[in-house]
């Protein structure tokens, strides 16, 4: 599966977010390629929108989130914020993404610099394929602000602390290897290939029954700060209605008979 040869387009030409589907992907693509896809209010609310849209619509089981014009996002419009403007929605943070992410699995494809809270909205993610050049910083501190974005505590969680703490107190930026060798990255691409890379990722991912994937993100997540048996304890809120769906029965049928699955989503 590639992306924009084989996408329906749902959104015009003009708008600051673009959606498009390709075999039940959500493809988000940031659209201010001249201002380097730096956020506006206009622009998160716009995200947030089709993020809705891809948790509501059971045609949809993955989502890429990615920048047009080889930058992923250079984080907040500056300009704008000088004249008072946030690119932040209620209930969503910045980018309409970052305060609550999708229940539906998200994919970043980053190409140039994530900065900033475009580092935050990489962040916010599930996992992460980029360019072999792509950059990724939190550089708040040299503006007098800081990255409370979901940066300074998701950082940690995903990078050792001290590599978190030395892109939080001095603001330069790392290296796609560097991520990648840290953990933050999935995979490391040849640039300009990300957005396929993630595509691919995805499909591996939409062959899956929705519910158990799903399920599995929700449980992977709210489980961090639980004991082994807090989580064995609790995570039957999570797996019940897995195992008593139709498509746990699907699974093994589909398995028994040498057949691809056809998931139900129920």
């Amino acid at each position: 599966m590639t992306g924009p040869d084989h996408a329906t387009s749902t959104t015009a030409a003009e708008d600051e977010i673009l959606a498009d589907v390709a075999d039940g992907v959500l493809v988000i693509t940031i659209n201010r390629p001249d201002q380097r896809n730096a956020m506006t209010k206009s622009a998160a609310e716009q995200l947030a929108v089709a993020l809705d849209r891809l948790d509501s619509d059971p045609e949809l089981t993955v989502g890429v989130l990615a920048g047009r014009g080889g930058t992923f996002c250079a984080g907040m419009d500056l300009k704008r914020f000088q004249l008072g403007e946030r690119p932040v929605v209620d209930g969503r943070g910045f980018g309409g993404l970052v305060q609550r992410p999708p229940a539906k699995p998200l994919i970043a494809a980053v190409e140039g610099w994530a900065l900033g809270g475009g580092f935050e909205m990489v962040l916010a993610a599930d996992l992460v394929v980029a360019g072999a050049s792509a950059k990724f910083g939190l550089p708040e501190v040299k503006r007098g602000l800081v990255a409370r974005a979901g940066g300074i505590f998701r950082a940690p969680r995903v990078l050792p602390q001290a590599v978190a703490l030395e892109l939080l107190l001095t603001g330069e930026p790392m290296t796609a290897a560097s991520a990648e060798r840290h953990g933050l990255v999935n995979r490391v691409v040849d640039d300009g290939a990300a957005v396929d890379a993630a595509l691919e990722l995805a499909t591996a991912i939409a062959k899956n029954a929705p519910l158990a994937v799903r399920a599995s993100k929700a449980l992977a997540y709210h489980s961090r700060t639980w004991t082994d048996d807090e989580a064995f304890e609790r995570q039957t809120a999570y797996t019940d209605p897995v195992f008593a769906s139709d498509d746990a029965r699907e699974g093994p049928a589909a398995f028994a008979e040498r057949r691809a699955p056809r998931w139900s989503g129920r």
